[in-house]
């Protein structure tokens, strides 16, 4: 054997071993936040992930298709585009949708919070916004100081998340429960109900992961 045709044989042999390796390899189907934009054509549903031009055909399996079911309430099936979050295994051009974090109409790209921000909440009458993750957790209210008191993870038990913490003669309880909460303010929907206790003065409101 020449040492070409050594050289040829030596990269087959390699490409082939690369090949098996690439196929040995599990699929990860563990469900991940999908971010972008949502539209109906006709029978199929098309999502576009934020910052890419790509797109994808969207499969529910979430239980009794609850996710189409929400976002249709928010306006998709009446032809409205969403921005949407929601929870899925995107694989060979296909979004498999399993569960739903938040949609709103003509709503622009959000990227994940990291490690700065884990939850986000607001409400209306008073108007009021919540951000927690990291080192913080923030409380804004229209026309008065915000409130910031150190961050700690969210106890969670059943379809209860909450939140409790002191600082600077403020008090603060968060309670987040998994049931869908719709904002026409907002024109959207979320996936958590929000209670918001600062002193005694209680905000009411929706939430949704970051």
């Amino acid at each position: 054997m020449t040492f070409r045709h050594s050289l040829t044989a030596l990269a087959a042999l390699l490409l082939s071993a690369a090949l098996q390796a690439d196929e040995a390899k599990p699929v990860d189907n563990t469900p991940k936040m999908a971010y972008g934009l949502m539209m109906k054509q006709g029978d199929r549903l098309i999502f576009t992930p934020c910052r890419d031009r790509s797109y994808a055909n969207v499969e529910d399996v979430s239980a009794d298709g609850s996710v189409t079911k929400i976002l249709n309430s928010v306006g998709l099936d009446a032809g409205k585009r969403l921005y949407v979050e929601l929870l899925g295994v995107l694989d060979s051009g296909r979004l498999k949708a399993s569960a739903f974090n938040m949609a709103r109409v003509e709503g622009r790209c959000q990227m994940p919070g990291g490690k700065e921000e884990s939850w986000r909440a607001a409400g209306n009458d008073p108007a009021w916004a919540l951000l927690a993750g990291g080192e913080h957790v923030r409380l804004q209210r229209y026309g008065k100081p915000e409130v910031v008191l150190p961050y700690a993870e969210f106890r969670t038990e059943g379809s209860l998340s909450s939140y409790e913490g002191s600082a600077d003669n403020n008090k603060l309880a968060v309670r987040l429960e998994k049931t869908i909460c719709r904002d026409a303010q907002a024109n959207g929907a979320f996936a958590w109900t929000a209670s918001v206790d600062l002193n005694g003065q209680v905000l009411k409101g929706c939430a949704w992961q970051r």
